[in-house]
C-alpha cells in the first residue's frame, strides 16, 4: 500500500471518528448534567468528569471504543456521600477508588471484576433504575428528593398528585417541561427518519422542553453552572483529606471502585460485541479509570465509569478509534467554556426528566425474561438484588445477590437427584443419576444402594452425571463388594460420563476418569 493510500485511509478514519465524536457530544451534555443533578451535585461537576473521561482516560483506556463519564449506575451512592458527609468528601472518596482501581489494574485484577452473576448485575442495574426513577420524579417537579429510596417510592402519589394545579405552586409548570423531553425521547426514538438517525433523543428532548419552558415562560429552576469551570471545582480541604483515616470514607472509596469497576468492565465487554475493532485490554482499563477518577477526586469531582449509552452512541456513529472519545472531552470543554448561557438556560426538571426516562430504562423488562429463561432460582437473585439495592443500600444489594449466586453455585455442585426402578420379576435395580455425586452426596447414594435386595443385579446410569468425585467411587467399590458377597452385581453404565471426563485405558476392565482408576462392571 502507497503511503498516499495510507494517508487518505487515515484521513477517512479520522474523518468518520470526528462526526462520531460530535455524536457522542450532543449525547454526553446533557446526561453529565443531569446525572450531577442527581447525585445531589453541581452540573459543574459532571461536566469536569465527562471531560477528564475524554481528554484523559479516552487517551489512555484499554477499550479505545469505549467512553467514560458520569454514569447513573453512581448517581444513588454520591446521592448518599454527599448527603452523610457533604459535597467536599466527594473528591476524598474519589481518590480512594481511584486509587484502588489503579492497584487493581497493575495487579492484574481485571478480570475478576467480571466474575459476578449477570442476576446480580442486572438486578443492581434495576435496583439504581429503581431509586433514579424514584428521586428524579420530585426533581422533575421542582421538589426535593427524599432521604432514602423507599421513602421516594412512598412519596410518588404525593408527587402525581403536585402534576395537578392545586396550591399556587409552580410544580405542575415544571412537570409539563419534564413532560414535553420525555415525550419527545419516546417519540424521537420511535419515529426519527434514518437520515436523523445520529442525533440523540436526549439532545432533542432538552431542546425541546427548554424552549417549551423558554417559550411559555415558565417560572421554574434552572441549572445554575459557575462562571468558569474552574470556580466550580470542588477540591479537598486539608480536613476533608483527613478521611483518609476514617473508616467511614475508606468504605465508601472501596464499594465506589467495585462498582465503578464492575460497571465499567462489564459495559466494555458488551462495546466489544458491538465492533470487530480491538478488544478490550481489562487491566489497562482500569489502570486508565483509576488514574481518571484520581483526577477527577483532585477537582472534587463525580466519580466516572465506562457508560453504555454513550460508547453505543460512539460505535454507532461509526467510530473505529479512541479519537472519537477524545474529541468529545475536547467539545464539552468548549461548550463549558465558551457557552456557559446556552447551558444555563436548561430547566433543571427538563434533565431531571431524562434521568426519569434513564431509570426506567434501567428496569429492563426483556432482561428479566431473559433471565426467567435460566430458571426461578436466578430470578430469586435477580429480585433481592433489586430490592435490597431499593430498599436497604447498594452494597447490601449486590453482596445478597452474590450470596445467593454462590449458594446456588454450590447446591448444583452438591445437588445430586436418584431415580430408582425396581422390577420384581427380574430381580434388577436400575438408579438414574442426576447433578453432581460428591461426598455430599454419600449418604443419599448409600441410601439407595442399601435399599436393594440381597442377590439384585444393580444398574447405575450415569450419563446425566455431571461430576462424581473420589469419594463417591471409593463408596460404589466398597459396596459392589459387599453386594457380591450376597450373589449381586453392581454394573456401572460408564460410557457417556467416561466421553465427558476421561478415556478408556489399554486394559479394558479398568477405567480412567480425571486422575482416577477404578473398576468398571460394564
Amino acid at each position: 500500500m502507497s503511503s498516499a493510500t495510507a494517508t487518505r485511509v487515515t484521513s477517512a478514519v479520522l474523518g468518520r471518528d470526528f462526526l462520531a465524536s460530535i455524536v457522542v457530544f450532543l449525547v454526553a451534555l446533557p446526561l453529565c448534567m443531569g446525572i450531577a443533578i442527581a447525585s445531589g451535585a453541581p452540573p459543574a461537576l459532571g461536566l469536569i468528569t465527562g471531560i477528564v473521561g475524554g481528554l484523559v482516560v479516552g487517551t489512555i483506556a484499554g477499550s479505545p471504543l469505549q467512553v467514560s463519564g458520569p454514569a447513573a449506575g453512581m448517581a444513588v451512592l454520591v446521592y448518599q456521600l454527599v448527603q452523610e458527609h457533604g459535597l467536599i468528601m466527594l473528591g476524598v472518596v474519589g481518590l480512594i477508588a481511584g486509587g484502588l482501581q489503579l492497584l487493581a489494574g497493575v495487579f492484574k485484577l481485571g478480570q475478576w471484576f467480571r466474575a459476578i452473576s449477570p442476576s446480580v448485575i442486572h438486578g443492581m442495574l434495576a435496583g439504581i433504575g429503581v431509586l433514579i426513577f424514584a428521586s428524579q420524579l420530585h426533581v422533575m417537579l421542582d421538589d426535593a428528593p427524599r432521604a432514602n429510596g423507599l421513602l421516594n417510592l412512598a412519596a410518588i402519589p404525593e408527587a402525581i398528585v403536585k402534576v395537578f394545579p392545586v396550591d399556587g405552586s409552580v410544580h405542575h409548570l415544571a412537570a409539563m417541561a419534564g413532560i414535553v423531553t420525555i415525550a419527545t425521547i419516546v417519540l424521537w426514538n420511535q419515529f426519527k427518519p434514518k437520515s436523523l438517525s445520529l442525533i440523540p433523543g436526549p439532545l432533542l428532548g432538552v431542546i425541546v422542553g427548554a424552549v417549551f419552558a423558554m417559550i411559555f415562560g415558565l417560572p421554574i429552576n434552572l441549572v445554575n453552572l459557575p462562571e468558569t469551570l474552574v470556580s466550580g471545582l470542588n477540591i479537598p480541604t486539608r480536613e476533608a483529606l483527613g478521611g483518609f483515616v476514617d473508616p467511614d470514607i475508606l468504605t465508601l472509596g472501596l464499594v465506589f471502585a467495585f462498582v465503578a469497576s464492575a460497571e465499567t468492565l462489564l459495559c466494555a465487554t458488551a462495546v466489544d460485541k458491538m465492533h470487530t475493532g480491538a478488544r478490550t485490554d481489562y487491566d489497562k482499563e482500569l489502570r486508565a479509570q483509576g488514574i481518571g477518577n484520581m483526577i477527577c477526586g483532585g477537582f472534587g469531582a463525580l466519580p466516572m465509569t465506562g457508560v453504555i449509552v454513550r460508547s453505543s452512541a460512539n460505535v454507532d456513529a461509526g467510530a473505529t478509534t479512541r479519537f472519537s472519545a477524545i474529541m468529545h472531552g475536547v467539545w464539552l470543554l468548549l461548550a463549558v467554556a465558551a457557552f456557559p448561557f446556552v447551558l444555563n438556560a436548561i430547566p433543571t426538571s427538563v434533565l431531571a426528566a431524562i434521568l426519569v426516562y434513564t431509570g426506567y430504562k434501567l428496569v429492563n423488562v426483556a432482561q428479566i425474561r431473559k433471565i426467567a429463561e435460566f430458571g426461578k432460582q436466578e430470578l430469586v437473585i435477580y429480585f433481592a438484588t433489586l430490592i435490597g439495592v431499593v430498599a436497604i443500600d447498594l452494597l447490601t444489594g449486590v453482596i445478597l445477590g452474590f450470596v445467593l449466586a454462590t449458594l446456588k453455585l454450590v447446591y448444583t455442585f452438591s445437588h445430586l437427584d436418584i431415580r430408582r426402578e425396581h422390577d420384581p420379576e427380574t430381580g434388577r435395580i436400575d438408579l438414574w443419576m442426576t447433578g453432581s455425586a460428591t461426598f455430599f452426596s454419600i449418604p443419599q447414594l448409600g441410601k439407595a444402594l442399601e435399599s436393594s435386595p440381597f442377590g439384585s443385579e444393580v444398574h447405575i446410569h450415569v450419563e446425566k452425571l455431571d461430576y462424581i468425585d473420589h469419594a463417591c467411587l471409593e463408596m460404589l467399590s466398597s459396596w459392589e463388594k459387599q453386594h457380591q458377597s450376597t450373589g449381586g452385581s453392581l454394573i456401572v453404565e460408564w460410557s457417556e460420563l467416561v466421553e465427558r471426563y476421561g478415556r478408556r485405558s489399554e486394559d479394558p476392565s479398568k477405567t480412567a476418569i480425571p486422575g482416577l482408576m477404578t473398576r468398571s462392571a460394564a
